[in-house]
């Protein structure tokens, strides 16, 4: 299943990276940014399926809200990708879950198949070790 994701990380070589993987197994990367401002005007601009969020942005703190804006205003499906996932426990409307980091090919792989089943309604038995859904 290929997918339009769009990348939303600050840290060049992670974003860097997830891009190299996410291409390796198909999928299209719309973009990357690494500020909510920067997020959304791609997310405007493309039809983005997945969105992978980092929650700490160049921009401060801001993945939480653009999360939230992306999933519930926009029907992106958001999958958080943090070093601090204690600050999204008890979820975001509008997201699936959230992945700790430091992460490796296997798990984002996983994960991003996991969030693209469930948007399009595929059975999927059970999230993937490392994933923290939310209710």
């Amino acid at each position: 299943m290929t997918a339009r994701i769009l990348i939303i990380e600050d840290e060049a070589l992670v974003a860097m990276e997830l891009r190299f993987v996410l291409e390796d197994l198909g999928h299209k990367v719309v973009g990357v940014a690494s500020t909510s401002k920067s997020a959304q005007n791609l997310a405007r601009e493309n039809e983005v399926d997945l969105a992978l969020v980092d929650i700490h942005l160049s921009d401060g703190p801001t993945g939480i809200s653009l999360g939230r804006e992306l999933g519930q205003e926009m029907g992106v499906t958001v999958l958080f990708m943090t070093a601090n996932p204690g600050m999204v426990r008890e979820g975001v409307a509008g997201a699936i879950g959230v992945l700790s980091k430091p992460t490796d090919e296997q798990a984002v792989q996983t994960a991003v198949d996991y969030a693209l089943r469930r948007r399009t309604g595929q059975p999927v038995q059970y999230a993937p070790p490392g994933l923290q859904l939310f209710a």
